[in-house]
């Protein structure tokens, strides 16, 4: 009688979630790596130099009118920043209200403007002089752009801030009410203070597509001293045949939005500490 003896296979070890990760994470950089080596290798960097950022066109962008170019977009921001917030605020209010009409009102409004494209609301801004004659509005063409970049984003801010109210404990308000304190004040005094600390991220977001948005202005059909950074780089590069002011004309966005970026990001990070 023969007995076989089997020999057990070695069991492969498996390697454990850390291990695996880190392979995963070394593969990726990996390829990262390989795809920039071959678009080093095979990008035409003399061509991409002298189409995107030649040394005569950056002079000439820089000195021919980006300041003024730049200083209308914040300004636009600006503006559209302070009647967005007003109307929002007023709208958030209306949507939180216990009278049913002023619901209604805030919700047409709130839904129609952000179901619109911007570019459609400034254009439907340039044809208003056409449907009512001799119609002006004030500040022209800043006083334009105001209020039709106001009206978008009002409809945004409207829903940040009635977050916010929202967000805001009951308690407190009770607590004002039960000392006497009348609906209106509390509101004034207690609850919008507190609910503005909670959404400065969010409404600091909202700045920063804003400053985007400005770039439609071109639908205006503004003169060259109302061109905000996008219109001025589009003619500078139109008229040069070069992409430079373009370019350069992207890098003063990125001046603007990158510090709010991060100063979105500190805020945020504190808030969460303060939780």
């Amino acid at each position: 009688m023969s007995t076989t003896i089997t020999e057990e296979a070695p069991t492969k070890k498996k390697l454990s979630p850390r291990k695996r990760a880190q392979r995963i994470r070394w593969a990726q950089y990996a390829l990262l790596a390989i795809v920039l080596v071959v678009f080093a290798l095979t990008a035409n960097w003399e061509q991409i130099q002298s189409a995107f950022f030649r040394t005569d066109m950056i002079k000439l962008t820089l000195t021919e009118g980006l300041p003024n170019a730049l200083k209308n977009t914040i300004i636009y921001t600006a503006g559209a920043f302070v009647i967005g917030l007003i109307l929002g605020t007023i709208l958030a209010l209306m949507r939180l209200s216990s009278v049913a009409p002023y619901r209604w009102i805030a919700s047409t409004w709130i839904e129609f403007f952000r179901g619109l494209p911007a570019i459609v609301v400034f254009i439907a801004f340039s044809l208003l002089p056409l449907a009512f004659e001799g119609l002006l509005i004030p500040f022209d063409p800043y006083g334009t752009v105001w209020v039709a970049l106001g009206l978008v984003a009002s409809a945004y801010m409207a829903e940040t801030i009635r977050a916010g109210i929202q967000a805001v404990p009951k308690g407190q308000i009770e607590a004002a009410r039960s000392l006497g304190m009348p609906s209106g004040a509390a509101t004034r005094k207690i609850v919008l203070p507190q609910a503005f600390r909670i959404i400065t991220p969010p409404l600091t977001n909202e700045v920063i597509l804003l400053v985007k948005d400005s770039s439609l202005v071109y639908v205006l059909g503004l003169s060259a001293s109302g061109y905000e950074l996008t219109k001025y780089g589009r003619d500078l590069s139109s008229s040069n045949v070069n992409l430079t002011p373009l370019v350069v004309a992207g890098f003063c966005y990125l001046i603007i939005t990158l510090p709010l970026s991060y100063l979105v990001r500190r805020m945020e990070a504190r808030q969460k500490k303060e939780r």
